[in-house]
């Protein structure tokens, strides 16, 4: 059964990728301890998925590679 985690206390920081020209933008909270909320930013008050930080670093760390 899924539940519902509490994420206000997000502290959101827009992707290092995402420009200032209403393109394709994610932000991210890296503040809550186990878990990565990610959101579109054009819709802060829209759905957020939530990762485990294990897995968004795995994630992160498959984009990095060559």
């Amino acid at each position: 059964m899924p539940t519902t985690k509490d994420i206000s206390a997000a502290v959101w920081r827009k992707s290092s990728y995402s420009n200032g020209d209403g393109g394709d933008c994610v932000e991210v909270a890296d503040n809550l301890p186990g878990l990565v909320p990610v959101r579109d930013s054009k819709c802060p008050d829209g759905p957020a998925l939530i990762f485990a930080a294990r897995s968004w670093a795995t994630f992160v760390a498959s984009l990095k590679m060559d």
